[in-house]
């Protein structure tokens, strides 16, 4: 009888009288918050904010179609989920793309050719690691890693892109797919060990800094590394916060910096960068030479550049001090924007040896959503009007083109390289690659899959040993669907791909070549002549 009145008792207590005093106390903290619906609404305000904190989960999950939402759609990141560890995009039944819909499509060629017929260096197979499904439950996936060997399918060194070939150290590509800028503060040291050791296995691959400067781990991953240069001069500055010559000829020194890209725009923030104080521990504090924990907002541009001319003579300093290419990332905003710049190169004879367009749909840790949605034009309407400009100019055979912007897929890489890129970075596709699920938490530090995160417990979640493996397969997938859409259209490389491999259908099922709708114009006869800031002194940047 005690047992039993003891059972009951605690029955009482958990299913009545603790819910009770939950709703009790609800209905008092109710009172407090400056929430109209729940002062007037306790119990159902409470509910409400339950289920829109759950909301963007349930969406992703359970209610979003598989090609709708943003930034990716679920089958966008399903297929560099299966690339990256499967090495396979493969799937049944047909394509979930809605063909109604204007849009850009590959035009296929009549005759394909063979795998034997095309011109890649395939010679060496390297050691492996991609997963198997062992069984498929209802609530359940076995699966385990097994190692094999593979083809990295790189250009042969007729097709090597090399940037700055007139530097004391070209930087030489053998392959068109790297990872975009990512800054160390922004993402951890896991996520660039991973990302940096995937794409020095894979070859042919590069991982840029971002504007925070170069970490010990970038060059500890063995990778082609891009140093980027931001407003902020995280990385490049001295004491004061002014640019420092001497740091920038350091880092010009280390083997495994390939490159330097200043950064006057990102697609996602036509602003300076930003990093929240939680983020900002000592280690980034001391790389960026700013305060622990306090919040970063680095300036819109370089202080210290005004126009199209110092900028040209700065670039121009660089690549004179450090041996390497220096290039230049940028966000479009009107084609004839463009024109100044070009024309300062012709006028003062002084090129980039590269330069990064980034598209509007480009991602970021942190921005408005004005800027986001609004700003700065797409990726392949800007890349149209800066290949243009580089052949109406004339220096197109000057510099190379590097695009950003969504550019995930081998079929999307293939449209930017037939407007005229000569290769395309990714962020969140190698973040993806990763483990992101695309929590969009990436500015609170607290990212789940421990990649947009300097925290250590959280940046547990990703570990560099397993995920360098999916670094590589992504990277190596890519390159493969990038032969196998150029043997479709008949050309033996991914180089060869242009404007007329290219088509766009309207609303209306009309299709046009995109070498009809966007021809390349010839080169100008005689360049706009303009006081091009004739009374400008020559650039001091020691």
């Amino acid at each position: 009888m005690n047992l039993l009145l003891t059972v009951l008792l605690i029955l009482l207590v958990v299913f009545i009288v603790g819910p009770l005093c939950l709703f009790i106390w609800l209905h008092f903290v109710a009172k407090k918050p400056q929430h109209s619906i729940i002062r007037a609404h306790p119990y159902l305000g409470w509910m409400r904010y339950l289920l829109e904190k759950m909301g963007p989960e349930l969406r992703q999950y359970w209610f979003d179609s598989d090609n709708g939402s943003g930034p990716f759609s679920r089958a966008d990141f399903l297929g560099i989920v299966f690339s990256a560890k499967y090495r396979s995009d493969l799937l049944s039944f047909g394509s979930k793309r809605d063909f109604e819909k204007p849009g850009y499509y590959i035009a296929n060629g009549l005759f394909p050719l063979l795998n034997e017929e095309l011109k890649v260096d395939n010679q060496e197979k390297i050691h492996a690691m991609k997963y198997k499904i062992d069984h498929e439950g209802l609530f359940t996936r076995r699966e385990h890693i097994e190692k094999d060997e593979v083809t990295r399918w790189l250009f042969p060194e007729e097709d090597v892109i090399i940037v700055g070939p007139e530097r004391e150290f070209p930087w030489r590509l053998s392959g068109p797919f790297g990872a975009s800028a990512t800054s160390y503060g922004a993402v951890g040291e896991h996520y660039i060990l991973s990302t940096g050791r995937g794409s020095s296995m894979a070859g042919g691959s590069w991982i840029n800094t971002g504007e925070g400067g170069i970490a010990p781990e970038h060059l500890e991953s063995g990778a082609d590394v891009v140093a980027q240069i931001g407003p902020g001069l995280f990385g490049y500055r001295d004491l004061d916060g002014n640019f420092s010559l001497a740091e920038f000829k350091l880092k010009a020194f280390e083997p495994n910096v390939k490159a330097f890209e200043l950064k006057f725009g990102q697609g996602a923030k036509i602003r300076g960068g930003h990093l929240e104080g939680s983020k900002v521990t000592p280690k980034v504090a001391s790389i960026r030479k700013v305060p622990v924990g306090q919040t970063i907002n680095s300036p819109n541009r370089f202080p210290f550049l005004h126009n199209s001319y110092e900028t040209l003579q700065f670039i121009q300093t660089l690549q004179a001090e450090g041996g390497k290419p220096v290039g230049i990332k940028i966000v479009v905003g009107y084609h004839s924007n463009l024109d100044e710049f070009f024309e300062a190169m012709n006028q003062l004879q002084i090129y980039p040896d590269f330069i990064t367009v980034d598209g509007g749909e480009g991602g970021t840790g942190a921005t408005y959503k004005s800027m986001a949605d609004s700003m700065g034009l797409p990726l392949f309407p800007a890349l149209v009007a800066v290949v243009d400009k580089a052949w109406q100019f004339g220096v197109r055979d000057k510099l190379k083109i590097f695009a950003s912007g969504k550019l995930i897929s081998a079929d999307k890489i293939a449209i930017a390289l037939g407007i005229g890129a000569d290769a395309v970075n990714s962020a969140r596709g190698f973040m993806i690659a990763n483990g992101c699920i695309m929590a969009m938490q990436c500015h609170t530090g607290k990212c789940p899959a421990g990649v947009t995160t300097t925290d250590p417990k959280y940046q547990e979640a990703l570990v560099p040993e397993e995920k360098q493996w999916r670094v590589m397969n992504y990277i190596i997938n890519v390159r493969q669907g990038l032969y196998a859409l150029g043997a479709a259209c008949g050309i033996d490389t991914p180089r060869k791909f242009s404007r007329d491999h290219i088509v766009f259908k309207t609303e209306d099922g009309q299709v046009k070549r995109l070498s009809d709708l966007f021809p390349l114009p010839g080169t100008l006869e005689e360049f706009p002549k303009r006081e091009l800031f004739a009374e400008a002194d020559n650039l001091d940047v020691g």
